[in-house]
């Protein structure tokens, strides 16, 4: 589909603005008098309405009308907000994307269900005790728009229109804020308008006028009422044929604050000021497609530079390399902003599970509140797009097995809400996402039991404490006691630990019994282009993330010979296990008179790796693997170098976890 498809387009906003309905809806139903929110919302279903039917979507336009009728009566008072009115305009909401998405053939009988729920909710209301309002005469506006209001298609005028058939209307432009004729700008609003309307309006009828602009306007309204129509002087008459806008005298209006004159530097409605920052939508194959191109770019710079650094001393040589370095230089920055492109927020992800939580408290009868926190840490889209499913898993496995019933909270003297928090912070290239919540935690007992029934586990056998809570991600491991909508099926956790791997990440598991648990992932920040440290191993040269670099020390022969059979090297009064490279990759080689131990780490876990050079550090740009060698351990993928030939870019996960294991059996032989 074009990229200037305007139906496109509408989806593309259309499901925005579901998002942001969504959000108010779950705000709402912890605040069920928020009058703001109840005016969001009411907002968002009435410009799906309206754009629905100026695109063609017919029976969204319908179907959102019920809703907002709903929400309009709410807004009015005529019905409270309840928390039945909320769940089902949520699933109302849901129906909304289908209809957007196209599918309103099969789903007339789902709509209609939906409606009927919904007129059950609002007969079912309690009919809201009136309040006594004071006697409103009518209302004093003071309205200001933007300077780019008519470059957004506002029209002043047709607003101003529309409030002369509200009742009796008396405008007053000011024109205080108008700059001289020689630096005005036609297509800019600089003029404001004191306006006074009597009548049986409400005040709900006078901001529906402004409905679609209140978010950028500047409104004040103010009441008439008994006591204030013989304090006010009349408002001045509408100007005749040969009266200029400039010539009428103001409204005097003593309860309204009079607008101050600004310096233009700091006023946000004049000339001087700083302009808005704009943003462009782009569809996200062109970041990749441009992210493949810095990739290609970065792989010639290189092999630019090694050219370069091989040639002579001459006067052309040393311009070449002068050249080669200022290349280098730009391109190390482009690589940087491209990469910034590419980087979202976490809470683009975050706020989609505040429904998940939503829906699976109602279904078990459970109180559950989900709260995040590091919302701002960004991640690679790539990465966040992979990290949706996982999550899901993990926090329904929160909710279902980790929280209780309230009943069970109360009688261990918890707070009968429980406890869902999502975190999010950076650490080197790394960024931690964490799952915890305060529920009864992980049973070892009932884990270890069912890994000895699944066969995973040997009667007796010892195993850290880790090594057991990692059992719940074996293939079809549950620890649920039935099988419900939710869980306990046993599938899920397996495939959030085959995820988390493919990103090349880690999950630990943390959890004390009776008070929680906590998933912590794991993941770099990026896919796409890392910062290596490039080794030789043999005749083979291999990338490690610079990220998971944390020193490199020598290995000389004699301590090499020390330390067969044990692999173990004393690092400031600490044992740290390393692992010869040159032995795992069966390279057939001597090792090198000079080796190196690259000290790696992953959180709080740290592994040698012992390389027979260290040649530098390296742009990598990273390449998949192929079908063939995909599942190969202990490579993440490859790169292609200066040269043109390729490295394998080790993976550290897999290499610390080998460390570990080989620790481990040497201190049970020991």
């Amino acid at each position: 589909m074009s990229q200037n498809d305007p139906v496109a387009a509408f989806r593309v906003e259309a499901g925005e603005v579901l998002e942001q309905v969504e959000q108010g809806l779950l705000d709402l139903g912890h605040r069920l008098d928020d009058h703001e929110l109840i005016d969001a919302v009411f907002r968002g279903l009435h410009t799906l309405k309206g754009s629905g039917a100026m695109f063609g979507f017919d029976a969204l336009a319908s179907f959102t009308h019920h809703c907002e009728t709903a929400f309009d009566r709410v807004r009015k008072n005529l019905t409270p907000a309840t928390p039945q009115l909320i769940a089902v305009i949520l699933s109302a909401q849901d129906h909304m994307r289908a209809l957007i998405e196209g599918d309103a053939t099969d789903r007339k009988a789902e709509g209609d269900a939906i409606l009927a729920k919904l007129q059950a909710a609002l007969d079912g209301a309690p009919a809201p005790t009136p309040e006594a309002a004071p006697v409103v005469q009518g209302w004093r506006l003071s309205l200001r728009l933007p300077p780019e209001a008519m470059q957004n298609g506002i029209n002043p005028l047709a607003l101003l229109d529309e409030l002369r058939t509200l009742g009796d209307c008396r405008i007053v432009a000011r024109t205080d804020q108008v700059p001289p004729l020689a630096e005005l700008v036609p297509t800019e609003c600089h003029i404001g308008w004191d306006i006074e309307v009597r009548g049986a309006v409400s005040r709900d009828d006078l901001e529906d006028v402004f409905i679609f602009v209140l978010d950028d306007l500047d409104l004040q309204i103010e009441a008439i009422g008994d006591t204030s129509c013989d304090d006010v002087e009349d408002a001045a008459p509408p100007p005749g044929p040969g009266t200029t806008p400039s010539a009428l005298p103001p409204a005097r209006v003593d309860t309204m604050p009079p607008v101050q004159d600004r310096d233009p530097a700091t006023n946000p409605n004049g000339r001087g000021a700083p302009k808005t920052g704009e943003s462009v939508r782009v569809p996200a194959e062109r970041l990749d497609l441009l992210m493949d191109r810095v990739g290609e770019l970065v792989i010639v710079q290189s092999r630019l530079s090694q050219l370069a650094h091989s040639s002579g001393s001459n006067a052309t040589d040393v311009a070449l390399r002068s050249i080669s370095e200022e290349i280098e230089r730009l391109a190390s920055e482009l690589r940087d902003t491209v990469m910034v492109l590419r980087m979202v927020p976490v809470a683009t992800l975050f706020g989609r599970f505040r429904r998940l939580v939503h829906d699976i408290a109602r279904d078990t009868g459970k109180t559950i509140e989900l709260s995040t926190d590091g919302e701002t840490t960004e991640v690679d889209k790539t990465v966040i797009e992979r990290l949706a499913d996982p999550l899901i898993h993990l926090i329904r496995n929160a909710c279902d097995h980790g929280i209780e019933p309230p009943e069970r909270r109360l009688a261990a003297g918890k707070p009968e809400v429980g406890q869902v928090r999502l975190s999010a912070r950076q650490e080197g290239g790394e960024v931690v996402i964490t799952i915890r919540d305060d529920g009864h935690g992980i049973d070892r007992e009932r884990v270890r039991a069912k890994a000895e029934a699944h066969g995973l586990l040997q009667p007796g056998q010892v195993v850290s404490d880790q090594e057991l809570l990692q059992m719940i991600f074996h293939p079809g491991f549950s620890t649920a006691p039935q099988i419900t909508s939710l869980s306990g099926r046993g599938v899920g956790m397996d495939v959030v630990k085959r995820t988390i791997e493919s990103l090349r990440g880690t999950i630990e598991v943390a959890s004390v019994s009776g008070q929680g648990s906590a998933m912590s992932l794991r993941i770099p920040l990026t896919l796409a282009i890392i910062d290596g440290l490039l080794i030789r191993v043999g005749d083979g040269r291999y990338v490690i993330p610079l990220a998971v670099v944390e020193e490199c020390i020598e290995l000389s022969l004699e301590e090499d010979l020390r330390s067969r059979g044990r692999s173990f090297i004393t690092l400031r009064d600490r044992l740290v296990p390393f692992v010869r490279l040159r032995e795992m990759f069966a390279t057939g080689t001597k090792p090198s008179v000079h080796q190196k131990i690259v000290i790696i780490a992953t959180g709080t876990e740290r592994v040698g790796l012992v390389v027979d050079q260290i040649i530098g550090s390296h742009q990598t740009v990273i390449k998949p693997m192929s079908a063939v060698h995909c599942n190969v351990p202990t490579f993440a993928g490859a790169t292609i170098l200066g040269d043109g030939g390729v490295a394998l870019i080790l993976d550290v996960v897999q290499l610390v976890a080998l460390g570990q294991h080989q620790e481990e059996r040497l201190r049970a032989v020991a």
